[in-house]
């Protein structure tokens, strides 16, 4: 079996891969090492670091906060045995590429932006915000952020959230035209429509047991979330939201959950960056801010 450090290298590249075969790629290695790496280290811990499953592994409450000292000791480990030389102190140097949607950038990532500027004065952000799914490897894209799934095994990702939705109106709305308590009651309500130009439709109001809806004749349309928001915000329409856009508003009273009988399917929020080689550190210190700052988002 490994010796100690060699067993917590191996957590800490696990803490952020989908399952143990990405992780053992990732070293070198074969995923019964990971596997058996992962269990003495449970066994000497006395508790459960990953939920598994046949696809996928899951870390642990427990296991989050061992992650994160982990890779402070590691990383201290490290700068004992690595001279500081000129090559290490260029790495914390120059561009990282970032790309996220327009919403999360504006609302959550830009804001959080100017602490990460004073830590690390060298490193330029190029923060790219689009709501179209970047192609990071063809784009050269560092670090991306994004919901839904990642399609392969070419990315290192973090899962930061799970976003819940919400359908909402103001309270001004309500009392105009009443509140809509079904799925099938919604069109014969003001809708505010978000437009996909990657399908040429809405999104879906999307529910549990697989049921969505989708606006037919809604009374605002744009292709930007935001815009929409401050359509709902106004009293133009019902709409269907995010929690980190609406829930200060939902607490405060000036929008009002409708559908209260319904529930939407959560969203997960992704961090990632490509599997290109090894990382620059400017890259890993943009990467490991983001999860320290986001991973705390209301939802």
């Amino acid at each position: 079996m490994q010796n100690k450090l060699e067993m917590i290298r191996i957590f800490c590249v696990a803490a952020e891969s989908r399952n143990f075969k990405e992780a053992a790629t990732q070293l070198g290695i074969s995923p019964q090492v990971v596997t058996r790496a992962i269990k003495k280290l449970e066994e000497q811990r006395g508790e459960i670091l990953f939920y598994r499953s046949t696809r996928q592994i899951k870390i642990t409450a427990d296991g989050e906060r061992l992650a994160k000292q982990a890779r402070f000791a590691v990383g201290s480990i490290d700068a004992l045995l690595v001279k500081d030389t000129k090559e290490k102190r260029d790495e914390m140097r120059g561009t990282v590429r970032l790309t996220v949607s327009s919403v999360l950038g504006r609302k959550l990532v830009v804001p959080a932006l100017a602490e990460f500027a004073t830590r690390y004065p060298d490193i330029v952000v190029d923060c790219v915000l689009t709501d179209s799914h970047s192609d990071v490897i063809d784009e050269r894209i560092d670090i991306g952020i994004r919901f839904g799934f990642l399609p392969d095994n070419r990315y290192v990702a973090r899962e930061l959230a799970k976003v819940n939705f919400y359908s909402v109106g103001t309270p001004e709305l309500i009392d105009k035209v009443g509140m809509p308590k079904k799925i099938i009651d919604l069109d014969k309500y003001p809708l505010t429509a978000l437009f996909d130009h990657k399908t040429g439709r809405y999104w879906p109001w999307t529910f549990t047991e697989s049921r969505s809806f989708t606006p037919s004749k809604p009374r605002f349309i744009t292709d930007d979330l935001e815009a929409e928001f401050q359509a709902i915000l106004a009293g133009v329409g019902f709409g269907h939201m995010p929690g980190f856009l609406v829930l200060p508003w939902l607490r405060s009273g000036k929008l009002i959950q409708i559908l209260h009988e319904e529930t939407s399917p959560v969203w997960r929020l992704y961090l990632y960056r490509p599997q290109r080689g090894p990382t620059p550190l400017r890259i890993r210190a943009l990467f490991d801010y983001l999860v320290e700052v986001l991973g705390h988002i209301e939802t």
